[in-house]
């Protein structure tokens, strides 16, 4: 039966919906500075987790706590994905692309096909100002998070499966984390 009760709460129903239909979330920016923000409690501290969808990868500090900071991750199909240690820690360390690198972008590694050359650290190298290396059961990786000289990939997958930090950041972290730190990406 149609009364004049259900009349009146369909008219302010139908009056509401308008202005929920129009309203808009607003748009969260990507802000790759480090952060204080809370976390799910079944992180321990001094672990690292990096979400690669968000492009943020979180040093825990205390229960329910971390750090987080913006991260640049690999293009798709070049991600690591998985639990790793870092077992090996560099400043300004030295580079060189993987085989699989070099065989992909022949002119981009041009100078590195067909010999055993290897950058020297400093501003000009990819890996940035500090580097800490992913193994899995003593084997390493070849992923790394480590600083960059491209800025502008933080907040993208444009790497070749590192996860890359600006240099500030990557700095920071290096010096707050020891060998052994364990490292997962979701």
């Amino acid at each position: 039966m149609f009364t004049r009760r259900t009349f009146l709460a369909t008219s302010a129903a139908a009056g509401l919906a308008p202005s929920l239909a129009s309203a808009k979330k607003k748009a969260v920016e990507y802000d790759p500075t480090p952060q204080f923000v809370r976390v799910k409690k079944q992180f321990l501290p001094g672990q690292l987790l990096v979400a690669p969808r968000s492009f943020y990868l979180y040093l825990i500090t205390e229960p329910r706590k971390a750090i987080r900071y913006g991260c640049g991750v690999g293009k798709a199909g070049l991600e690591f994905t998985g639990t790793a240690t870092i077992d090996v820690k560099k400043e300004w360390p030295t580079w060189r692309p993987t085989d699989e690198m070099i065989e992909r972008e022949p002119t981009t590694y041009a100078k590195f096909k067909d010999n055993d050359y290897v950058q020297p650290g400093g501003g000009d190298n990819p890996l940035g100002a500090r580097a800490l290396y992913l193994f899995q059961n003593g084997v390493d990786t070849y992923f790394r998070i480590h600083g960059t000289t491209q800025p502008q990939t933080i907040g993208r997958a444009a790497s070749n499966g590192c996860i890359r930090m600006l240099n500030s950041h990557v700095i920071d972290l290096y010096e707050r984390v020891p060998v052994g730190t364990v490292v997962t990406v979701v």
